[in-house]
């Protein structure tokens, strides 16, 4: 146990993965980032076939920080052989599968990955960072958290139904019942109403898809709202008020957490031929509708606009009702070392540190909270590498953009 890293990752989604590709040409910097599960694992519960990304190829693992790298999501095409098969189908938008599979050839043949490696604490002894797991103890002088988020159940749904996490573990379940509910407003929720609609003719069931949200919002995607995903924008919130940035989060979500439009037409479409063909579905779709308990195969809903309450008769429920980014509990034993905010929540430096330093201690889409929906844009992933490098080696072995918008946010200077 005498060797010191330099940095620890925990947790190796696609981000925390993308900080070891950039880091792995770094010669004098030594990482080694910590896998809990046996190997790499995006989101296997929503590996839909025709599923894909809603950011373009070049928001992989690198391609952002360095073209150049190795570890490009090109490189992978190259390497596979399937380089001119994408070129041809001229799509920017990699199948979520085909995403998957480039993340797990990466880390397949990163040096510095350990999978097995569930942390069960962190300590400090007064020189390191002790990072204990179920069979190994590491060392290091730094840390950076990976660890994703976790599925978010809202206080009426506890203890009903699934969670969009786990929907292709149930499918064939439940697609054997008469009736299946699915509540949420996302693109997991539109993904998979628009995967059990086509399927409903071979099936029978009678499907039904609620929101809270007045409309089926598509994703708005329009030029100047992308260059909120943008260094000088998560500069400019995390520089506003904690009540401002609450409310602009609750306020923002229909920017990055709405439905692609091309699924919100596909679906429309996937009705009329249906109809058309004499498969029309028992389906109904409720905007403005709030679940407010439930029991059994009965949900008590509320519909907002009108205050009629009602009640839903399901024998089968997916909760597309998103994330949240959580504390991990194996930090307990060096929360007096981290920074935290009126709510006990990272308080996040603009650099992405947590420690009371501001130095040891980053973390990866953990900072909502802080700055905003750059967050759990995989576009960005490359950009807030390109920090914590620089945080972690005293330079910036990536260059880092400081402007590269043509609005000004906040009031000019």
């Amino acid at each position: 146990m005498s060797r010191v890293h330099d940095v620890v990752g925990i947790g190796l989604g696609p981000f925390n993965l993308g900080l070891a590709c950039l880091a792995d040409p770094v010669d004098d910097l030594d990482g080694l980032f910590l896998e809990a599960r046996d190997d790499f694992s995006w989101h296997p519960g929503m590996m839909l076939d025709d599923a894909t990304l809603q950011v373009p190829f070049l928001a992989d693992l690198v391609t952002m920080a360095d073209p150049a790298s190795r570890w490009s999501f090109l490189s992978y095409l190259k390497e596979t052989g399937n380089l001119y098969p994408f070129y041809i189908r001229e799509s920017f938008y990699p199948l979520r599968r085909e995403y998957d599979d480039y993340c797990r050839w990466a880390a397949a043949r990163l040096g510095s990955v350990r999978f097995g490696q569930r942390v069960t604490a962190v300590e400090h002894d007064g020189a390191a960072y002790v990072v204990r797991t179920a069979t190994d103890t590491h060392r290091a002088r730094k840390l950076v958290l990976g660890v994703g988020t976790t599925p978010r159940v809202p206080e009426p749904l506890q203890g009903l139904g699934i969670h969009s996490s786990e929907y292709l573990d149930h499918k064939a379940e439940l697609q054997r019942l008469d009736s299946i509910t699915i509540v949420g407003s996302g693109q997991s929720a539109a993904e998979i109403y628009r995967d059990l609609l086509l399927e409903s003719p071979q099936h029978g069931y009678r499907l039904t898809w609620l929101t809270r949200s007045p409309r089926f919002f598509p994703m708005e995607y329009t030029k100047l709202t992308l260059e909120m995903t943008s260094p000088e924008y998560a500069s400019y919130f995390h520089g506003l008020p904690e009540p401002t940035r609450d409310r602009l989060v609750r306020d923002q979500r229909s920017l990055y957490k709405g439905i692609s439009a091309d699924l919100v037409d596909e679906i429309f479409d996937l009705h009329y031929r249906l109809r058309v063909q004499g498969d029309g579905p028992h389906t109904t779709l409720l905007t403005n509708t709030t679940v407010t308990g439930g029991s059994g195969d009965q949900l008590t809903c509320r519909h907002d606009e009108t205050g009629d309450e009602f009640t839903l008769t399901t024998q089968g429920l997916v909760l597309a009702t998103g994330y949240a980014a959580t504390v991990p509990t194996f930090l307990d034993p060096v929360r007096d070392r981290i920074r935290w905010d009126s709510q006990g929540r990272f308080a996040v430096s603009a650099q992405y540190a947590v420690d009371v330093h501001g130095s040891e201690i980053f973390v990866q889409n953990a900072e909502e909270h802080t700055h905003g929906l750059v967050a759990p844009d995989l576009g960005m992933g490359a950009y807030r590498n390109s920090v914590i490098l620089a945080a972690l080696t005293g330079r910036e072995v990536y260059p880092i953009e400081k402007r590269i918008a043509v609005q000004t946010f906040g009031a000019p200077r």
